[in-house]
């Protein structure tokens, strides 16, 4: 059984100590969808929310919410961020709007914390602003694709 990183000898959590580690080039990869009616869809492609530009302001959050994630989660690292890339991708057929976020860093640890966490809040974002109009929103699959950097090198998920 692989040992818990985030935990002491005596069972308490702890922060991962990785002044050891040589800095490398990092980048992690996340995804999710967000479902909606199509009505509700065609007005946020036609930029008819009440609240705004739906896209414009999700992709803000994002960027903010990756520069804040050790403040958000307990044990993770600051990371000094190079790069933070939120785009999406409009399905009509399905009503959904898919979020990729990619988050670029030279450092001692990975940041796919802080593409997950960016990817979460753009559609926590698209959710908040959709939702006087649709109660029935979802989102869907928040995952990580892929990432690369570090002792484990390239990850693929998908």
């Amino acid at each position: 059984m692989e040992e818990l990183t985030h935990m002491d000898e005596s069972g308490l959590p702890q922060m991962v100590d990785v002044t050891g580690k040589p800095d490398t080039r990092r980048e992690a990869v996340a995804r999710c969808r967000v479902r909606m009616k199509a009505s509700t869809f065609d007005r946020l492609k036609r930029g008819k929310i009440e609240k705004g530009d739906v896209l414009a302001v999700a992709r803000l959050a994002g960027i903010m919410a990756a520069k804040q994630t050790p403040h958000i989660i307990p044990l993770c690292h600051p990371v000094l961020i190079g790069d933070i890339k939120v785009e999406f991708s409009l399905d009509e057929d399905n009503s959904t709007v898919e979020i990729t976020t990619v988050v670029k860093s030279t450092g001692k640890t990975g940041v796919e914390m802080e593409a997950l966490t960016a990817t979460a809040v753009a559609a926590l974002t698209v959710y908040d602003m959709c939702k006087a109009v649709d109660r029935g929103i979802r989102i869907e699959n928040i995952r990580l694709i892929r990432k690369s950097g570090g002792k484990s090198g390239a990850i693929i998920l998908e």
